[in-house]
């Protein structure tokens, strides 16, 4: 439920009317692709941590396979990646809020974020109870939406619903191309990143091995398979020139459906996915902190756990951070706040780089000790390492290629430099604290 609550959110409800009205039905090529790639990635992250269950979280797995400087980079831009998102969603959660309460914007993202993580530092258990049942909300709706669409399409309850119409009679399957379809994979792959939150909540749970084996078995393909086939379902039930960039194909399908209150209950399921990538936000930010502290890649004192073994430094931290984000988005939205959203656009590419990176070579490491895990292997690499690495490349060079994305690729090249001379400074001036937790407990 954790890797699910911070992946399907407001980019599955509403941004991926942008992508639909870019490259029309052929999109589901896109999110195909898209989810494939995250399942792979999945995958790899499981066989490195059943071969060594003990390292933690996936950043030490890559600092294990690729070396010190890649954990820094890796940390950091995660880090970086996730704050702006908790800035992101706290003030796109207060824009719904606002239509309710008639309270400050500004006021209404405080509030939002204090909520959270007053949740995250009461206990591991308390967040991850909210986060099961805001995540069990989005998944709940999204299997209502996916049935009522299917009797439609199958002309049980609807008998006006032109399925093949809808997806070839507008322009062809693929109206503008397959070049338009490539250039909206960086949407879809960022819309879907957050699966590895798994990993990170596992250092955390009773049976790290047996838990995190069974989520990266299942959780990637539970995710591709929720966009895939209600972003199908939902080009089958209208056409895709009806959906405009920035409205909600989903509310679009229902009201076409006929389904009553259609804008309310969308509004309320976007509140909650908001609410909950908020939660997995501030989970996933804190304990990333918390680990480069405890690697001597940040002040030590962010290592710091409370009697309950939640770094609450780490949370607070991260909790104003992600509030100096939202402010920024309120009185600068085109200046500071553009900035930061093109310069975290695509770091998590390069985290996901140097995943497959690390499971390559550490694989190989493995394979040279006869010392490769049976249970839960990875076929046919390291064919499927060069092809993960190969498209990650791929989707950057079509980033660089679109004029609308291209000034976030160099942002982000710029922030990878800047972290890289960071690591540099670092490991002059931090001395590495150790990963027990004994020596953070106060």
């Amino acid at each position: 439920m954790i890797a699910i609550g911070g992946v399907i959110g407001a980019g599955l409800f509403i941004s991926s009317s942008a992508a639909i009205a870019a490259a029309g039905p052929a999109i589901l090529i896109g999110y195909l692709a898209t989810g494939g790639l995250v399942v792979l990635i999945m995958r790899m992250l499981g066989e490195m941590l059943i071969a060594q269950p003990r390292l933690g979280s996936f950043v030490d797995y890559i600092r294990a396979g690729n070396g010190a400087w890649a954990g820094f980079l890796a940390g950091w831009l995660y880090y970086f990646f996730w704050t702006i998102t908790i800035g992101s969603e706290a003030i796109g959660g207060a824009l719904i809020l606002r239509d309710w309460v008639a309270v400050p914007v500004w006021a209404l993202s405080v509030g939002l974020v204090m909520l959270v993580l007053l949740i995250n530092v009461a206990a591991v258990h308390l967040f991850g109870e909210c986060e099961f049942w805001l995540s069990l909300s989005k998944i709940v709706c999204l299997i209502g939406f996916s049935g009522i669409a299917m009797l439609y399409a199958l002309h049980i309850l609807g008998h006006d619903v032109h399925v093949w119409g809808n997806l070839t009679a507008h322009g062809g399957f693929a109206p503008h191309g397959w070049i338009a379809v490539v250039s909206a994979i960086p949407t879809l792959m960022f819309s879907m990143m957050g699966s590895e939150v798994a990993t990170v909540a596992a250092a955390e749970s009773q049976d790290a091995e047996a838990s995190v084996a069974r989520v990266t078995r299942s959780v990637g393909m539970r995710i591709a398979v929720f966009y895939i086939v209600s972003i199908a379902l939902v080009l089958c039930v209208v056409p895709w020139t009806s959906i405009a960039p920035g409205q909600s194909p989903f509310v679009v399908a229902m009201e076409a459906m006929g389904v009553p209150g259609a804008a309310l209950i969308l509004r309320i399921v976007v509140l909650s996915a908001v609410t909950s990538c908020l939660n997995s936000s501030i989970y996933i930010t804190s304990r990333t902190l918390a680990g480069l502290a405890s690697q001597g890649d940040a002040p030590r004192r962010c290592a710091h756990l409370s009697d309950n073994g939640v770094p609450v430094r780490a949370v607070v931290l991260s909790s104003v951070l992600g509030l100096m984000v939202a402010f920024c988005s309120i009185l600068s939205p085109n200046g500071i706040f553009a900035f930061l959203v093109g310069a975290s656009g695509a770091v998590i590419l390069f985290v996901y780089f140097l995943i497959v990176r690390a499971h390559k070579r550490l694989r190989a490491t493995m394979a040279a000790r006869g010392t490769l895990p049976q249970a839960f292997r990875l076929r046919f690499c390291p064919l499927w390492n060069n092809l993960a690495m190969g498209a990650i490349a791929l989707v950057v060079i079509a980033m660089a290629l679109t004029p609308s994305q291209r000034p976030t690729v160099i942002a982000s090249l710029g922030t990878t430099a800047v972290t890289l001379a960071a690591f540099v400074v670092t490991r002059r001036t931090l001395a590495p604290t150790g990963p027990h937790r004994e020596e953070h407990r106060a």
